[in-house]
């Protein structure tokens, strides 16, 4: 088994088709190119769920198997495509597995139409002590928790809901480091907090009009995940428009906002939005966390790209002001450059956006 060498890093495109070749990746049917992103893989959903009574960890020395046997309601078959349901909880075995060396150890994170989807997507192995995070040399299968927030959702095998990064190593950018890098080629427009990660605000006072965002409605039709660009946005979304610079969130409502920087990620850094930061409110902003190398830099494309925003309230009503600083980006080093960057010919959603919904919907 391939031993991890170079530089620490996050693990390029290029070194994951190597470890796609030498089985620590594993799937059936094998994994597709197309799964393959600059410095993620996607994950894709098998042919069962299980409908649980509640989330749960595996736990240390224990499968998710024989959780599920603990939890599980009844199962569906994803064949020919089902139906999950708005509310309720399912865990789905994904058909990538791993058997990664000493050293290496992963991440994973909902993929961005997931996100604006408001589709909580979690990824749970084997023993696992922590939703998202794969240990070092862990061996075993993967799963996909699924709850559907705002919408109820049709599903298909082999669709892909979340991702998954790989990492040698410490990655991430320490603060000194990154006001290095700032300094050389700015990361976020404006001045940003520098503090373990770069300070992202909110836009509540657009350039042109009053439409700061969207807000899902409570009682919707089911969204099929493969239908893009079908949906009419109004039959999914309420407008939500102020002149005077700031919003009140309600408890439990899904938010569709966009930050006031422009985020530019350069070839040779990755990153990852944290997701809730307590500090800043009762709120957790961005499901969808992963910044691919290239977003946003002129090189792939792009001209700095705002960050869409996926907010919800939680506990109580909430004032959200223009150019409150709602999160933050935490940059990491990639290994090597990959060979392939984000919106370069990737088909891309999302290189050069601004306010903007899942790929499923349209406006008008």
């Amino acid at each position: 088994m391939m031993q991890p060498q170079g530089p620490a890093g996050v693990l390029p495109a290029q070194a994951l088709r190597q470890l796609i070749r030498q089985g620590a990746i594993a799937a059936s049917p094998p994994v597709e190119p197309a799964q393959v992103q600059p410095a993620s893989l996607d994950l894709r959903l098998g042919t069962r769920a299980f409908r649980v009574r509640a989330s749960f960890l595996a736990g240390a020395g224990r499968k998710v198997a024989d959780r599920l046997a603990e939890f599980t309601m009844h199962e569906v078959d994803l064949t020919h495509g089902a139906v999950l349901e708005k509310g309720c909880v399912y865990v789905i075995p994904l058909l990538e597995s791993l058997a990664l060396p000493q050293g290496l150890s992963a991440v994973a994170n909902a993929k961005s139409s997931t996100g604006r989807l408001d589709l909580l997507t979690r990824t749970i192995t084997d023993g696992g002590a922590e939703f998202d995070r794969i240990p070092e040399a862990y061996q075993g299968p993967l799963y996909a928790e699924v709850c559907p927030r705002s919408f109820s959702v049709l599903v298909r095998p082999g669709q892909r809901l979340n991702q998954i990064r790989f990492r040698h190593g410490h990655a991430t950018l320490s603060d000194d480091d990154l006001r290095a890098l700032h300094t050389r080629e700015p990361l976020v427009s404006g001045t940003p907090l520098i503090s373990e990660g770069l300070g992202f605000s909110v836009d509540l006072r657009p350039a042109t009009g009053d439409l700061l965002g969207y807000r899902a409605k409570p009682h919707t039709g089911v969204v099929d995940l493969d239908r893009i660009g079908h949906y009419p946005a109004r039959d999914f979304w309420e407008e939500v428009r102020a002149s005077n610079g700031q919003i009140i969130l309600d408890p439990g409502a899904f938010y569709i906002l966009v930050s006031r920087e422009a985020v530019t990620i350069p070839p040779d850094y990755a990153a990852e939005m944290a997701p809730y930061l307590a500090m800043v409110g009762e709120f957790r902003v961005h499901y969808a966390g992963f910044f691919d190398p290239g977003f946003g830099h002129a090189a792939a494309g792009g001209a700095g790209s705002r960050g869409v925003l996926e907010v919800r309230c939680h506990e109580a009503p909430f004032v959200l002001e223009h150019g409150q600083v709602v999160g933050r980006l935490v940059y990491e080093r990639m290994s090597e450059r990959p060979d392939l960057l984000y919106g370069s010919g990737i088909a891309s959603n999302y290189q050069g956006q601004g306010l903007k919904l899942a790929k499923q919907f349209k406006l008008g």
